[in-house]
């Protein structure tokens, strides 16, 4: 396996190859190596294809590289566990500058570093349009991984991070505009809280996701698999000023970036019933027998979110 990126790519950002930790072999050699000192090794993949997930003339290098790494990091935080590494396969076209890359780099490793993890490996090809896969590896540390079956009726939902401002700021860069400044970073850079992932774990969730296609999309998936109804109460979701003065320049509607946004990367989780939760966590509805997600006790009109192929 060759470097996933040009040497020295991100050494401002990260330990050098194989510093990491858990890292006993990292970038330069054929394959790297890994300590897995809980027996198991949570896993992840994911794609983010110029033109489908984000456009150069809006996002530089480094931005791409931070989302990159978001969508696996998240991926891993949702199951509970502490992400550790990232390997990366990166197609880009080679007229592209080599300044392009090693920001890219830098990205990638700025990201998995706030984390707690390190970029290990991975591989480069060329490729008339940027294509990067990731694949995100985690620690569970003991635990048993939260998945998305557990939600029980009488369980509360509860959300750790922001909802809708990716959303908004997408809304924004597609009108042509680049405030509220904050907006733009929440869409260019997502930062969700990555240690809520085990946190929710210790706290006894009964199921966990991250809002990557949408509030809604995303309860979908829990409802589905723990054979419930999700409420979600829209008096939980009061729009923060941000996405109220980007409303106000006409880029949308709050409530609708709030439910069906996606790519905040935020923590969505249930939990039993009288569980003290920390502030980061807001308690924004409740599980209920049934099937299916409402808003407010009524099925939500249209979609729920992004639809991968539709």
């Amino acid at each position: 396996m060759r470097p996933a990126l040009p040497p020295g790519a991100g050494r401002d950002a990260t330990p050098g190859p194989g510093a990491g930790p858990g890292i006993e072999v990292g970038i330069g050699d054929d394959a790297a190596v890994l300590a897995t000192p809980d027996g198991r090794v949570v896993a992840t993949t994911d794609f983010l294809i110029e033109g489908r997930h984000f456009r150069r003339d809006w996002a530089g290098p480094a931005d791409i590289g931070h989302r990159a790494a978001v969508r696996s990091l998240a991926d891993v935080a949702a199951m509970g566990a502490v992400p550790t590494a990232l390997l990366v396969a990166l197609a880009a076209p080679s007229w592209l500058p080599s300044s392009w890359a090693l920001d890219l780099a830098a990205g990638l490793a700025a990201e998995a570093a706030r984390a707690g993890a390190t970029v290990a490996g991975g591989d480069t090809a060329s490729f008339d349009a940027v294509l990067l896969a990731v694949t995100g590896l985690g620690d569970l540390q003991g635990r048993r991984p939260v998945t998305r079956d557990g939600a029980r009726p009488g369980d509360v939902l509860a959300v750790a991070g922001p909802l809708g401002h990716s959303a908004a700021g997408l809304a924004l860069l597609a009108a042509g505009r680049r405030e509220p400044a904050l907006l733009i970073a929440a869409h260019l850079r997502p930062a969700p809280p990555y240690d809520a992932g085990p946190e929710a774990a210790r706290l006894g969730a009964t199921a966990l996701m991250d809002v990557s296609d949408g509030l809604l999309a995303d309860l979908g998936h829990i409802a589905d698999a723990s054979r419930v109804a999700i409420d979600v109460r829209t008096e939980a979701l009061d729009p923060a000023p941000l996405l109220r003065a980007a409303d106000a320049l006409g880029a949308g509607r709050p409530l609708e970036w709030l439910l069906t946004g996606g790519e905040d990367h935020s923590l969505v989780a249930t939990f039993p019933a009288g569980t003290t939760l920390p502030p980061r966590w807001r308690v924004i509805g409740e599980v209920r027998p049934g099937r299916g997600v409402l808003v407010d006790g009524r099925p939500h009109a249209g979609p729920g979110g992004w639809q991968h192929f539709r």
